[in-house]
């Protein structure tokens, strides 16, 4: 930074009246920081030349503005301690270069959801339970501003014509807005995180999410080429199953994902990342999933991978399982796999092909090899409740088969809920493909004894 912009920077802020109560020793001190902070951030951004700014290394200014920072508040003699004014300049960058109050939050690895209610409401989830947090913005047009910079950096934009927008950060973490009209009481935020921490099999067995012999055949079913979906309710870590399934896929196969808002990271060298476009503001340019999935069927894929399945989308996927497309993924929101095949056929329907209901099911019945349902339980926990195979058609009926199930017992003084992953004693049917990939699952894995 320039030593002119520098001295004009400093210039500015000697301008500015410091309220008198900012030095009253008494007064709160939360709003003290607050209104300190307000003053110096109007005053760096306000008084910028950004067209400027955007010419020098982020790194080189976010030091220089640091320091100029430091240097202000010292000019004006207001009493603050070390980690006051530490904590000030810190808040004071994170408006400029990152997503203001939210920051200290998307820094915090055990948080896993934020959820901002209002410019003065704001919650996040830790290990599965929602707790109010100390956080707050200084009013609506502050929040919209930290939500107008997350969405622009994608691409997208939100205002009254275009009021919700889904996004994500630079971390993977997924991002929906809504503002007012629609959002009655001022604009809200919700963010999933993208975990920190890569969770891999390990981890899940480590968590109790799932058995090793659940692991060890949910791994055979993977490399087998089955094809599986993966349900689940908000929260209960389908997208967290999805990437460790599809580290499963050999390295030597090409995968194209197919996302709304791109979340999925695959670690495989062959990997090809495709996400929908909203439409623009004349209502034209539209890409959705039923567009991506049709694409990519002309791209040569080994295996397609859909973040989730919610739509007319789901009889082109059903299409290309069936037809030379096996070990595709996708998660699909349901509560129990029964509920999972109904909702794939309410989603086909969408597609208006008029094709009856036993077409419809053994559509489902011929293109879809395995379910696997994940549950959030009441105490926090994530665990996988059932692994059912799809064994055909009975009548008009999908036949299904449980192979694991988690059977409940109870719930402790604390509120942990208490059971085990047990297995049904049945030998699925898919176990002489698995065998043909060097799976052998012996009688053991399926007994409960």
């Amino acid at each position: 930074m320039s030593t002119g912009l520098r001295e004009r920077l400093r210039s500015e802020w000697n301008r500015l009246p410091v309220s008198d109560h900012l030095k009253e020793q008494n007064q709160n001190g939360h709003q003290r920081l607050q209104e300190i902070k307000a003053q110096l951030h109007r005053n760096l951004v306000g008084r910028l030349d950004l067209a400027q700014l955007s010419n020098i290394e982020p790194a080189l200014l976010e030091k220089q503005i640091t320091r100029i920072a430091e240097e202000m508040i010292i000019s004006q003699n207001i009493p603050l301690s070390m980690a006051e004014r530490e904590r000030v300049v810190r808040e004071v960058r994170d408006e400029l270069f990152g997503l203001g109050p939210l920051e200290p939050l998307l820094h915090d690895p055990t948080i896993s959801d934020i959820l901002v209610n209002g410019y003065n409401q704001v919650y996040v989830e830790r290990n599965g339970k929602l707790e109010r947090v100390d956080v707050r913005f200084q009013n609506d047009e502050h929040l919209l501003q930290i939500i107008d910079r997350i969405v622009s950096r994608v691409g997208r934009r939100i205002d009254e014509s275009s009021p919700m927008v889904d996004a994500r950060l630079p971390d993977g973490s997924r991002v929906n807005a809504i503002i007012p009209p629609l959002a009655i009481d001022g604009p809200a935020l919700s963010i999933r995180r993208f975990g920190t921490i890569k969770i891999d099999m390990h981890e899940l067995i480590r968590r109790g999410t799932l058995t090793e012999d659940m692991a060890y055949v949910l791994e055979g079913c993977v490399k087998a080429r089955l094809n599986i979906i993966i349900s689940g309710g908000t929260g209960a870590g389908k997208t967290t199953l999805l990437n460790v399934l599809s580290s499963f896929i050999p390295s030597d196969e090409r995968i194209i994902t197919i996302e709304d808002s791109a979340e999925l990271q695959l670690q495989q060298p062959h990997v090809v990342r495709l996400e929908t476009r909203p439409p623009n503001i004349e209502g034209k340019g539209e890409v959705t999933q039923r567009d991506l999935v049709r694409n990519a069927l002309r791209m040569r894929p080994d295996r397609i991978v859909i973040g989730e399945v919610r739509g007319e989308e789901a009889i082109d996927m059903l299409q290309a399982m069936n037809t030379g497309h096996d070990g595709s993924l996708t998660t699909i929101h349901a509560n129990s796999p029964r509920d999972a095949l109904s909702r794939l056929e309410t989603m086909i329907s969408m597609a208006g092909l008029n094709l009856t209901d036993k077409a419809m099911r053994q559509q489902i019945a011929s293109a879809v090899n395995l379910i696997i349902q994940a549950t959030r339980l009441e105490d926090g926990s994530r665990k996988v409740t059932s692994i059912t195979e799809i064994t055909g058609m009975e009548g008009e009926v999908v036949a299904m088969q449980d192979i694991f199930t988690f059977e409940r017992v109870g719930v402790d003084s604390e509120g942990r809920v208490l059971g085990r992953h047990r297995a049904t004693g049945i030998r699925p049917r898919f176990a002489d493909r698995l065998r043909r990939y060097g799976y052998e699952l012996p009688s053991s894995l399926f007994s409960d004894i």
